[in-house]
């Protein structure tokens, strides 16, 4: 049964490896998670604006046999430890098992993960983000239809365009995704700004 949608109740929905955390292909050693630059503040201050945060992730090594999906577990509660010292952390993490031939709705870039996240929270996908470092990840949140940011890493390497694949914002980091959100959100500056007395470990 489809939850019914909350008016106002937003998310950013967020890629995890190459966006939240350095890209270590098919890896589910948790020594192995590091957050990338910036993340821990640029979350928090999207959560300080009114979002909620769920993480949305293709994790085809499971199809490819490489782990199974229990393993992927540690590494989600790695990152919610690595997040704590910012005083946030991740409301749901959603992931896609199947490979890249599997035909299913929920890899990106389909938007499967998003509305399903979208219904099972309530959350209005207009007014919610889906930030990503690769085309795919902008396509699912276009289809889904949320508004897009593009992370510009370096880690996109096919460049295939269409309208799907095109985002509203391309930006460097997290830092500055963060910022947008919270300008596009109406947040005053000194209810986004980073708290004076938070110590902060990346």
């Amino acid at each position: 049964m489809a939850v019914e949608r909350i008016e106002g109740r937003r998310a950013v929905f967020i890629d995890k490896d190459g966006t939240l955390i350095h890209d270590v292909p098919y890896n589910v050693d948790p020594k192995n998670v590091r957050l990338t630059m910036g993340a821990g503040r640029a979350l928090w201050r999207m959560k300080n604006a009114g979002y909620q945060l769920i993480v949305i992730s293709n994790q085809s090594g499971v199809a490819r046999g490489l782990f199974e999906e229990k393993h992927l577990l540690p590494v989600n509660r790695r990152i919610q430890t690595l997040l704590a010292p910012y005083g946030v952390k991740i409301d749901a993490f959603y992931y896609c098992p199947h490979g890249p031939d599997d035909d299913c709705e929920c890899r990106k870039p389909m938007p499967g993960m998003i509305l399903r996240a979208a219904r099972d929270h309530g959350f209005d996908p207009q007014i919610s983000w889906m930030i990503g470092d690769i085309l795919n990840d902008v396509e699912a949140g276009n289809r889904a239809g949320c508004r897009t940011i593009h992370i510009d890493n370096g880690n996109e390497t096919e460049w295939i365009r269409s309208a799907y694949r095109q985002p509203l914002y391309t930006v460097r980091d997290l830092t500055e995704a963060a910022d947008i959100i919270c300008h596009e959100a109406g947040t005053s500056v000194s209810a986004c700004a980073v708290r004076p007395d938070a110590v902060f470990h990346c």
